[in-house]
């Protein structure tokens, strides 16, 4: 049996329980696996890695000698959620996101929160990604953030915590839609008894929230003319970009495409210009305008954001969510969801110290060695000191960058990631990695979130850094219809 010699240890493991028993929500998986033998298992892992080759299903690695086009890494053992679990989750996020997209409004408006003293003024006018340039600008049905990426981890006792929010252009969708396909293809019984949720619609769930944010008076005949803007063939996300234009059946441009006249967004295509209604922007607010933001970018749009501003395209996400990307704003999330929405936070957050406060301060450089130390505005598992495996000169570096700029750090103690049962080869088996969860958040007509995500795994053993430019990849995520029944014998 394929789990006879999988070790659970001090870690909260997804499948199993400390005493081998298999949770009740995996018994479907564990059952259908368990009757495979070794070489079955790795013949399918290879034909969804042999899939994943044919069909492109690549990601970009900056300044790596391997070479830049990687195939992202899959393990085709899959992550389940009960139903149960799930519940407080979407719950969780809901609240959540209802919350940051206050806190963007009112940041951008009158201000209340600064005013009443609940975060910092100084935290949010700092920050490297607050506009000022866009102080009462209003956005179409004041949905600042209509995409959200989560990430989710949980502790040594099971416990979900949010370890960040993504509001600017979350990325990873495609690969939770591929993981689908490739399951469907690998395991198509096992996810039949399983009884698990569909992803498949997120893309047209995507779409109809862009176009619930449509101008009042857009152009478009029948419907909002959307299109998505990337930064080209050559950004690290660019698979995912043409995967989700093609899901959603509308165009792929870059800034080169498209131009302005008279204060709107036209497409230029060989029948002539076509209008455009609304933006799905993958491009940093930085890039977007040369006219307003880097005069040397090229891969915006110039009078891009004057045509924003008129109120005749909208952006999704809007300029200016950044702020709320800010990991030391992250810190002030839980007081957010208090003073906006009167409730306590449903998930709970990491506990963080922030480098620009005198007290936690001290605290952080006298425990660099114990802690892990985040820039504040860095992504992709970048910026990052990991204290208790870095090196003495490691630790001095990030001790000098702290003390010269202490606004863009903040600390959290080690988190000891839930593991889950990871393919690693006919000779080695199952082995734990860790792993952690970002769902899909929507926020169009109604806010939904997608039953599921990508699960992110850690595949170098004992490692932490789940993203894929740092050796990781990924597992589907069931999330499960019914509750899963009473728990059953040991089944390794």
């Amino acid at each position: 049996m394929l789990f006879d010699d999988y070790a659970t240890d001090s870690f909260f493991d997804e499948m199993f329980s400390a005493d081998g028993t298999v949770r009740p929500h995996y018994r479907v998986v564990a059952d259908g696996l368990n009757g495979m033998e070794g070489v079955e298992y790795q013949q399918k892992q290879e034909a969804v890695e042999m899939a994943f080759m044919r069909g492109g299903v690549t990601f970009t690695v900056y300044n790596d000698t391997q070479g830049t086009e990687r195939i992202f890494p899959f393990d085709c053992v899959p992550r389940v959620i009960s139903a149960e679990e799930w519940e407080v989750v979407e719950r969780g996020l809901i609240q959540r996101i209802t919350a940051l997209n206050l806190f963007l409004h009112d940041i951008y408006h009158d201000q209340k929160i600064l005013k009443d003293r609940v975060i910092p003024a100084a935290h949010v006018l700092s920050a490297k990604h607050f506009r000022r340039e866009f102080m009462h600008f209003q956005v179409p049905k004041d949905i600042y953030v209509h995409i959200c990426g989560t990430d989710l981890i949980r502790d040594h006792a099971g416990r979900y915590l949010v370890l960040e929010d993504n509001l600017r252009c979350p990325s990873g969708a495609s690969y939770m839609l591929e993981n689908r396909a490739a399951i469907k293809r690998a395991f198509p019984e096992i996810l039949r008894q399983a009884g698990v949720r569909p992803v498949d619609d997120y893309a047209q769930a995507l779409l109809s929230a862009m176009q619930h944010v449509a101008p009042a008076g857009y152009q478009g005949k029948d419907h909002p003319n959307v299109v998505l803007l990337t930064p080209g063939v050559f950004n690290s996300a660019y698979f995912e970009h043409a995967f989700l234009a093609r899901q959603m059946g509308i165009p792929i441009v870059e800034g080169r495409d498209l131009v302005v006249r008279d204060f709107a967004v036209y497409m230029r295509t060989t029948a002539g210009l076509v209008p455009v209604d609304v933006i799905y922007r993958r491009i940093d607010d930085d890039f977007l305008d040369p006219s307003v933001f880097r005069a040397d970018s090229l891969l915006g749009v110039p009078g891009l954001v004057n045509a924003a501003r008129a109120g005749n395209v909208t952006l999704a996400n809007s300029i200016g969510t950044g702020v709320a990307d800010d990991k030391l704003i992250y810190y002030y999330v839980s007081k957010m969801i208090k003073y906006y929405l009167g409730e306590d936070a449903i998930l709970d957050s990491v506990d963080t110290y922030l480098a620009s406060e005198a007290k936690d301060r001290t605290y952080i450089l006298e425990n660099l060695e114990k802690l892990v130390v985040k820039s504040a505005n860095e992504a992709g598992g970048y910026g990052m000191l990991m204290g208790p495996w870095a090196s003495a000169a490691e630790i001095e570096e990030f001790r000098t960058q702290i003390v010269a700029n202490p606004r863009n750090f903040i600390a959290q103690p080690p988190i000891s990631l839930s593991r889950h049962p990871t393919w690693v080869g006919e000779g080695g088996g199952f082995e734990g990695r860790h792993i952690d969860l970002r769902p899909y958040i929507l926020y169009g007509d109604k806010i939904s979130v997608n039953p599921g995500g990508l699960t992110r795994v850690a595949l170098r053993k004992g490692s932490l850094v789940v993203n894929s430019s740092q050796g990781g990849g990924s597992k589907d995520t069931w999330v499960l219809r019914q509750p899963a029944g009473p728990p059953t014998a040991p089944s390794v």
